[in-house]
């Protein structure tokens, strides 16, 4: 209802008498705006008139089908979900404790065999990662998220690497091989194939050898871990074989005396495992073979097979043994003998 007072009631009246002077009339902002509010507050009416309160009285007193149904899944979903993924978790905190005890097992199992640094931290490294991985799957496995296409897309990551660097993981196995089984080590004297010298450092691709007139060879792993090979300074003693050679006619008695006192006046051979033997190994064209077997350690044995020859040939120059060269004997026949043969 609205409500003026007399003054405004009397100012209303006039100006509607004044029809020339209608327009300029200042608008009346109450009246729009009361006139706003009653449409407002009829809106609100006419929706409480409206509205089912039956719907209004399923929601306050649980009824609702829909309503029901949803919290009904809801709570089906938090019972099913949530002990999963407790128990994922507890996965994750219990796998990875296993995979760092798994870890510094292997590495203090590489420590015992005395694994250089490179390999120990390494390997540990991939052991590590490969473990989180699978602890990793399984969690999202009990979760319920499937990770087969996850695994699958992995492995055919792994066969496109594994086929690109082929060469360079076979060195790679072949110097993981070498590292730990060690058939050499750092300053071993070893023959494979055509490469003769000392080891001077393994890699985890390639070994780099240095042979006796001082240049580098570098090897790839792969050679060394597939082929055979001779280590010649694996052991603490090593045997030193010498042959001897000899004219036809001479004393073999006082060839092999001789022989015994050059090895007895050699101070770096030793008598264990075995004692000095000297023995004929070969009837040749045109000499007696006799094979010198001595045994010495490891770090003498090129002193003394530089030393010994020469102590051979001047012990066979003082007695008098003659040592067999490469001849041939021509013999001329007789002109009368050649013709009567013709």
């Amino acid at each position: 209802m609205l409500l003026i007072d007399d003054k405004e009631k009397t100012l209303l009246t006039m100006a509607a008498m004044d029809k020339g002077k209608a327009s300029n009339i200042p608008p009346d902002e109450f009246a729009q705006n009361l006139h706003a509010t009653d449409s407002i507050t009829q809106t609100i009416t006419d929706s409480l008139k409206n509205m089912d309160l039956t719907d209004l009285k399923g929601v306050v007193t649980g009824e609702n089908t829909l309503l029901r149904d949803g919290m009904r899944e809801l709570t089906e979903l938090t019972v099913g979900f949530v002990p999963k993924l407790l128990v994922a978790i507890l996965i994750l905190w219990v796998g990875m404790k296993l995979a760092k005890m798994v870890r510094k097992l292997i590495v203090k199992a590489l420590e015992r065999r005395n694994a250089e640094g490179s390999l120990k931290s390494f390997l540990g490294s991939l052991v590590d990662v490969l473990l989180k991985a699978m602890i990793i799957i399984m969690a999202m496995d009990v979760i319920g998220i499937k990770a087969t296409s996850f695994i699958a897309l992995l492995g055919a990551m792994g066969l496109a690497i594994g086929m690109a660097l082929q060469g360079t993981l076979q060195n790679f196995a072949g110097g993981v091989i070498i590292l730990l089984m060690k058939p050499f080590k750092v300053g071993d004297y070893i023959e494979c194939g055509q490469f003769k010298g000392y080891i001077q450092e393994i890699r985890i691709f390639h070994t780099v050898m240095r042979p006796f007139n001082g240049r580098t060879i570098v090897i790839p792993n792969s050679e060394l871990s597939n082929k055979s090979l001779i280590n010649h300074t694996k052991e603490e003693v090593i045997r030193l074989d010498v042959v001897a050679s000899v004219a036809y006619g001479s004393d073999l008695d006082k060839v092999k005396e001789v022989l015994m006192e050059v090895i007895a006046e050699e101070p770096l051979i030793v008598n264990e495992p075995k004692a000095p033997v000297v023995a004929v190994s070969e009837l040749g064209n045109s000499s007696v073979d006799l094979s010198m077997w001595m045994w010495v350690k490891v770090e003498d044995y090129w002193a003394v097979w530089l030393r010994i020859r020469e102590n051979i040939y001047k012990a066979f120059y003082r007695n008098n043994i003659t040592i067999p060269f490469p001849q041939v004997d021509v013999h001329i026949a007789n002109d009368d003998k050649l013709k009567i043969e013709n």
